[in-house]
Order: structure tokens, then C-alpha cells, then sequence
């Protein structure tokens, strides 16, 4: 199951390569706000990048049998794809708010939250620096996707939402903490859905 979904996200980031290389996005539909969170990994990411370059370039000058030159080759290469495709995961999959207050929280083809119009009761800015991995459920029910070990948005629940943890394990959250860029942005965005109405109710009310 684990190697499974693991196999779904390398084919998800050279998707992603594809997209960013484009520069699309994926399933952002019209009307929708794209909420993007790479911020705080940004500068990490093009470090490690950096780093495996170099790497690449020292081991391919020092590295005198060709068997194990070529070896040590293709891991690099393979490290190097992998950074740029989490990163263009990240990128090309943001979070996003419809227009009736949907709510799809995400981190790069690993993580992926739909959360239904009218289940959002309440959202503000506040900005958190949780302990733990990218994404973390709490005994309380709080349910962190984190990106550079923050969170900015707090999203209150009407009941419990369940979810697919990376590896694929279960949980349900009640209240839900995740990163934006723009918090304020994805924050009135949600409150507009909320303050809409239904499209199967009539705006004039009862006759």
C-alpha cells in the first residue's frame, strides 16, 4: 500500500514538472481561489537543489570506477528530479476556496482535504508553529498541514471531516490549521462562500 503511494506521488510530481514547466495548475477550476503555500520552503528547497548539483558535479570529478560513478550517477539524478517535482507539486497544486465556499486544502501530490460548501463555520488568520511532520493530527481533533513548520488559517468544522493521511492512514479532524501565503486573502475568500447563497435557495425567500 505504502510502496503504492508512493509510486502516485513520483508519478503526480513529473506531472507536476510538466504543469509548472507550462506554467499551469492543476485543478483550480473558474472562479476559484488558488491559494498558494510554498513560501516558507521556497528558499530550502532551491538550496537542497544546490546542493545535490554540486554534489553531482564533485562525485562525477572524484569518482574514478566507472561502475559506481554511474550508479552514484542516476541516485543524483534521481535526487535532483525529486526536489524540483515536490517543489512543482507544491506549486502547481495549491489550496482552493470555490466560489460557494469549498474549501481543498493540499500539500503537493502527498496531501489532498475537500472540504464541502456550508462545513466551514468559521475561519481567521492566526499564525501557529506546530511541532511535527508536514501533516499532523493532534488528540484535540486539530488536524495541522504545515509548511515550513507553520501555520497561518484556522478553520473551524460544523462536524468532524475524515481524511488520508501521506501513507495513506485515516483520521478525522474538527478543526483544521493549514499555510497560506496570503492568509487574509483565503480567509475572506472563505467567508464570502459562507455569506453566499445556496444556489438551490431562492434569494427572495418564501413566497
Amino acid at each position: 500500500m505504502r510502496v503504492r503511494r508512493f509510486l502516485r506521488h513520483e508519478v503526480r510530481a513529473l506531472h507536476s514538472l510538466g504543469l509548472w514547466v507550462l506554467r499551469r495548475r492543476h485543478a483550480v477550476p473558474e472562479g476559484a481561489l488558488a491559494v498558494p503555500y510554498t513560501g516558507p520552503q521556497t528558499a530550502m528547497m532551491y538550496g537542497l537543489l544546490f546542493v545535490s548539483v554540486v554534489e553531482t558535479v564533485m562525485l562525477a570529478l572524484l569518482v574514478p570506477w566507472p561502475v559506481v560513478h554511474g550508479v552514484l550517477l542516476v541516485l543524483d539524478v534521481y535526487g535532483v528530479v525529486f526536489v524540483l517535482g515536490t517543489q512543482a507539486a507544491c506549486v502547481t497544486r495549491p489550496h482552493v476556496v470555490d466560489a460557494d465556499g469549498a474549501l481543498r486544502i493540499r500539500y503537493g501530490g502527498l496531501f489532498d482535504l475537500r472540504i464541502p460548501s456550508g462545513a466551514v463555520v468559521g475561519a481567521r488568520v492566526e499564525r501557529r508553529f506546530p511541532e511535527g511532520g508536514t501533516v499532523r493530527l493532534g488528540e484535540d481533533g486539530v488536524l495541522d498541514v504545515a509548511v515550513g513548520g507553520q501555520t497561518t488559517v484556522t478553520v473551524e468544522l460544523a462536524a468532524p471531516v475524515e481524511f488520508v493521511r501521506p501513507l495513506g492512514k485515516r483520521g478525522r479532524a474538527r478543526v483544521v490549521r493549514f499555510h497560506a501565503d496570503d492568509p487574509g486573502a483565503a480567509v475572506a475568500a472563505l467567508t464570502r462562500g459562507r455569506r453566499a447563497p445556496s444556489p438551490h435557495q431562492d434569494p427572495h425567500g418564501p413566497a
